[in-house]
């Protein structure tokens, strides 16, 4: 039993263990030599487009027309049909076909579009008409600083 662990011992030390692959085969051993590229194996470089320095704007400006309650009102009547309530502005949109086909002619004809992370929020008509009432900038806030103006001692000046 004492040379059987002395073997073990011996053969941990040398890095060899029964039934492993030595250390050294994996770690040491032969590195494979770097070939030099030669003037005769030059690789051409792929050019790549310059990166754009300002990104477009996220969203585009909207401006509700005056008239945004009557259209809004137009349209839920001609969807919901007679199964319309007394007010038109607590018309539910649980049922999907209806919010989708509101939001969606909405969208068309209004040029302006309910985004993914706010479709949740539109449960009733009432929530369409105060996200169709609300104007959209596509200014930043440092657009609306710079515009801005500004006491005399502050100044912004961007990095061309």
């Amino acid at each position: 039993m004492a040379a059987a662990m002395g073997l073990l011992v011996v053969g941990r030390r040398l890095g060899m263990g029964l039934g492993r692959t030595p250390r050294r085969a994996l770690w040491g051993g032969h590195r494979k030599e770097e070939k030099e590229v030669g003037e005769d194996n030059v690789i051409p470089q792929e050019k790549k487009e310059p990166s754009l320095i300002c990104p477009p704007p996220r969203s585009r400006k909207y401006f509700p027309p005056k008239d945004i309650q009557s259209i809004l009102e137009a349209r839920v009547k001609e969807i919901c049909g007679p199964s319309l309530a007394g007010n038109w502005q607590q018309t539910s949109l649980k049922d999907k076909r209806l919010k989708y086909q509101l939001l969606t002619q909405l969208a068309e004809e209004l040029g302006h579009a309910v985004p993914n992370s706010q479709l949740h929020l539109m449960c009733s008509a009432q929530d369409v008409l105060t996200f169709y009432s609300t104007p959209v900038k596509d200014m930043s806030k440092f657009d609306e600083l710079c515009a801005a103006e500004l006491p005399p001692n502050l100044k912004i000046a961007w990095e061309r």
